[in-house]
Parts: C-alpha cells; structure tokens; sequence
C-alpha cells in the first residue's frame, strides 16, 4: 500500500519505517505522500496506543531531503514543497496518539524537522542531528525554523541553523533535543518501553494533553486546556479513574 513505508503492529503500537535505504531514507515527493496517506486515511482513530517512526537500517533516521528533487524547484513549486512538508509534519505533530522518533543514525535537514514533529526523540548511541540547510544556500522549509527554538531556545536554535553544525547523541539530550539516549539498535525498543507506559493511561486524556501543550505554540495553550479539561470531566473514563483511586485499584479504560 505504501511504496516507501514497512509498517509492523507490535502488541497495541504500530512501527513505521521509512524504507529508501539506498538514498539513506532522504523524503521525497513520495514518502510524503505515503506520510499524509497514512496518517490521514491509513489508520483507524485509536486504532493503535502508540507509534514509533524509525528509518531503514542502520546509518540514518531520515538523512534529509533528496536534493535532486530540489534542482528543478522554482520560487513557486519551493513554496508549495515547504508549505505541503509544513503541513505533513503538523498532521504528525497533533496526532491523537504519541508518535516517538526512534532515531538511528543521520537526522539532519527534513530528518531533523521530521523528528522534531514527533512527540518524543530516542536517539541512539550513532545519531546524528542537524539542520544543514544553509550549506546549501536555503534554509530548513518544514517547520525547523520554529519547532527548534521550541524545543532547544532561540540561542541555539540559531547557532546550529546558522552554522549547519551537525550535533551527537550526547549534545542533543543534553539540550534537549532528545529525551534519552540509548545503544544503537535499542531505539525501537526503548520507544516502545514508554509507550507501553503511556498506554496504561487514558487515552482521551492523552490525547486532549497534546493538543493542549500543542496549543501554547499557537497562543491559545490556556484556552485548551480548560476546553480539554471541561471535557475529560464528562466522559466514563474520568469517572472510572477516579473511582478507581478511591478504591485504591488499578482503572479500567474504556475511551469513552
């Protein structure tokens, strides 16, 4: 169904790989729209708890963009590549469930936005980030400009976008790029572990914390939260786990 995507159901998880293994899985026309299909039309609302995204063996995540795509762009068509990428990339981040980048190698350019679009970012012990862009006389289009200073501040936003510095596993946890470092083919694992964490909750709940924290890059953070909040108060679910901790027992979920 999809010609760039190998998807696998793990348990109540889904694993998506980006297969183009001989271009070290760089995003094309048509892994977007693999990407948009999928994320749109491909899965069942709450079908899966959880998703993990990764790239196809072992050198990279997602090493970029494929550049010969890019050498017959002209002002127009590079605005329309930026805004379609921009919009792939939202779908992922607001996403009803959390999607982690299990990142095993190279994420740089529209790796690296692709990444920071997910959720959550485990990087193993051989990854690679960074937002070369300017080397090659552009800057990042898939919303790297603004998902970065959120995630590491403006300072260093600026300095690894100005430089196109390339960063290790180590440096991007330590500034926050990634949440935890693990041994080079444990990525998937690792995503897997705090999903199975996460998946013991709510689900609507998590779902409504999402859009809310989601929401405060928009400006209206507040306003989600007590729309969020006034809904989870009316669903099974939060009578159940309240119920639940009175009774000191474990809750039983049920998405409604």
């Amino acid at each position: 169904m999809y010609e760039t995507l190998l998807l696998k159901e793990i348990d109540q998880f889904l694993l998506v790989t980006i297969n183009r293994p001989k271009s070290l899985n760089a995003l094309n026309v048509q892994v977007f729209t693999d990407l948009i299909n999928l994320f749109t039309t491909g899965i069942k609302k709450f079908q899966y708890r959880g998703i993990v995204i990764t790239g196809s063996g072992d050198r990279a995540f997602v090493a970029g963009a494929d550049i010969k795509e890019f050498l017959t762009l002209d002002s127009d068509s590079a605005m329309s590549l930026s805004k379609r990428g921009q919009d792939i990339f939202t779908v992922i981040e607001q996403y009803h469930v959390p999607i982690i980048a299990a990142v095993n190698g190279f994420a740089l350019g529209g790796g690296c936005e692709l990444a920071m679009a997910c959720h959550m970012r485990i990087a193993g012990a051989n990854a690679k980030f960074g937002q070369p862009e300017v080397n090659l006389g552009i800057i990042p289009g898939y919303g790297g400009t603004q998902r970065l200073p959120q995630l590491i501040g403006k300072s260093k936003a600026m300095e690894l976008t100005l430089t196109g510095d390339m960063i290790n596993a180590t440096e991007a946890h330590r500034i926050g790029l990634a949440n935890a470092i693990c041994e080079a083919d444990e990525e998937v694992s690792s995503a897997l572990a705090i999903l199975k964490k996460i998946a013991k909750k709510a689900p609507l709940a998590i779902q409504k914390a999402i859009e809310a924290i989601n929401a405060g890059y928009a400006g209206s953070g507040y306003t989600a939260e007590v729309e969020g909040f006034g809904r989870l108060a009316q669903t099974k679910d939060f009578r159940e786990g309240a119920t639940a901790f009175i009774e000191k027992r474990k809750p039983n979920w049920v998405g409604e």
